[in-house]
């Protein structure tokens, strides 16, 4: 009976319409059942969706459960250990350290430790107690005359725009609290940047956002002005992202506010366009000068880029250059296809870039084997939100860790995954005043810097229960993994650190780096085939 319920609302309309001769009160029941029966009429006469067609008025059902299915998976059927894509162990403990309440658990772990995937962190008989938690990373190469001392734990890539006004002001006045680095993402320098006198780590993607020309060109000279800001610590140019990598960006210009305008340099009414790829270069040589550009014009500080593995010979043909040019970074920052703030079609979110493990541990053996690895510090990115998951990207040759996800935790987000529709619940990645409204600045910023306190704690505590005096001496050893039902093996075997010099050398690797150092070339991003 596909119509059982059109016929019933059309019956109760009727009755309802003969119950007026009694009483008024069934005018009530009239527009009820009556506006049921417009529906479902309509339900039949519409040629959108078929399920309507064939099951009018009850078919909406479906695609109402279909509406809240996100809300009903997260808080009713979801398990603690289910990772969507954080699982709510993950959520919890970051608002327990947020919050500054007890994030201790009873009982003993939940994890089945005897499944293959589990890792763990080797202890040692002989614990060292750290006393100052405070962990600092010194960035800046030779050529750098003003190096930063950066928090081993620092605020990920989010631009204004992505985020709300309230939500860049909490994260980044949490940042001052706390004395760490917020990253600007590529949307620039805000008000609410400004406003929360945090340090910066400016962002620079394709589309020069904030020193840019009219045409969307590089503009050197307003380059030169935001470098100077006491606030930019260290400027990233980024290549790619974990979220979208090869993927460019349109902001609609209906979605651009006077506010946006103000920060990105560009004029309103019209579309935000970042290209896939620079303009301003497509050589590994060109990518390097430029960064030799942006050192000249940012007063000293550091320089970097950031990307997401792709073709791993691409990034020998970016070390290959450093070495022709000697134009060697302060940083690279290795960002993990798992990281994902930025909105991203599906295919790319699952299929496109290189997860922060093999990343990570691709880069830091190439720069070692160039002989570069010593020149430059190693930056990584991509769902690090517990005090384990920075001391294992440390293990595989980060010297710092940044995080997006977890601090917007931090600041109040649920995981709804709305962060594309302007509808996010609680005013951390909208533009919607009234929804932002919800974000309390002050009481967040609160937030950001405890999170940050006591996640950065819990690392130092984990890294004298290994026997280490700083995180930045965790290495493979300290990690070990289970293959299989019962084999373990240990992070040494599965990502070891290669000799340093070996490219150079041109020794013979069991991973492929010579093979694929052979077919790099400075000269171009395009394979070059060796006999």
């Amino acid at each position: 009976m596909r119509f059982f319920v059109l016929i019933a609302v059309v019956v109760l309309t009727a009755l309802s319409l003969l119950g007026l001769i009694w009483s008024g009160w069934f005018l009530l029941a009239v527009a009820a059942f009556g506006s049921l029966a417009a529906l479902g009429l309509y339900d039949v006469l519409q040629t959108r969706h078929s399920i309507l067609r064939n099951y009018p008025v009850i078919g909406h059902m479906r695609f109402l459960f279909e509406g809240i299915r996100p809300e009903i998976r997260q808080y009713l059927i979801e398990s603690d250990q289910d990772e969507e894509p954080f699982s709510r162990d993950e959520r919890s403990m970051v608002y327990q350290r947020a919050k500054g309440v007890e994030d201790k658990r009873p009982f003993g772990t939940r994890k089945r430790v005897y499944d293959a995937g589990y890792e763990w962190i080797t202890h040692s008989a002989a614990p060292k107690h750290i006393e100052d938690s405070d962990l600092r990373v010194r960035i800046g190469g030779p050529d750098c005359t003003r190096p930063y001392d950066a928090s081993i734990y620092n605020i990920s890539a989010m631009s204004f725009g992505a985020l709300s006004g309230n939500a860049i002001l909490a994260l980044n006045t949490g940042a001052r609290m706390g004395g760490f680095a917020h990253d600007t993402g590529e949307g620039s320098i805000s008000r609410y940047h400004r406003q929360g006198g945090g340090d910066l780590i400016y962002e620079i993607g394709s589309g020069y956002f904030g020193c840019r020309t009219p045409e969307g060109r590089f503009d050197v000279e307003k380059f030169r002005d935001q470098a100077a800001d006491p606030q930019v610590k260290l400027v990233e140019l980024k290549l790619s992202q974990g979220a979208k990598p090869g993927h460019g960006g349109v902001l609609p210009a209906s979605k651009i506010s006077p506010e946006i305008a103000e920060a990105r340099g560009v004029p309103m009414g019209e579309d935000c366009v970042s290209p896939p790829s620079h303009p301003e270069f497509s050589t590994p040589l060109e990518l390097v000068r430029f960064i030799g550009v942006l050192r000249q014009n940012a007063g000293g500080k550091p320089v970097g880029f950031k990307l997401c593995i792709g073709h791993r010979r691409e990034f020998m043909c970016i070390v290959k250059a450093m070495l022709e040019t000697d134009i060697v970074p302060d940083f690279i920052v290795i960002d993990g296809k798992e990281g994902g703030t930025g909105a991203a079609p599906l295919e790319f979110s699952d299929h496109i870039g290189m997860p922060l493990v093999e990343g990570l541990t691709f880069a830091h053996n190439t720069l070692r084997g160039a002989g570069l690895r010593d020149r430059l510090k190693l930056g990584a990115s991509g769902k690090l939100v517990t005090s384990f998951d920075i001391a294992k990207a440390l293990a595989l040759g980060a010297d710092w860790a940044n995080s997006a996800r977890g601090f917007m935790f931090a600041v109040g987000c649920i995981q709804a995954q709305a962060c594309h529709t302007n509808r996010c619940p609680v005013g951390v990645a909208t533009q919607d005043p009234l929804r932002q409204r919800a974000l309390d600045p002050a009481e967040k910023s609160e937030r950001v810097h405890r999170f940050h306190r006591n996640t950065v704690k819990a690392l130092a505590d984990m890294t004298g229960a290994a026997g280490l005096d700083h995180p930045g001496k965790f290495r493979p050893h300290h990690l070990l993994m289970r293959e299989g039902d019962r084999g373990m093996v240990t992070g040494e075997e599965v990502y070891p650190y290669l000799p340093e010099g070996f490219l150079l050398r041109e020794e013979p690797d069991a991973f492929g780096y010579l093979m694929r150092w052979k077919r790099a070339r400075p000269e171009s991003f395009e394979p070059f085939d060796v006999e």
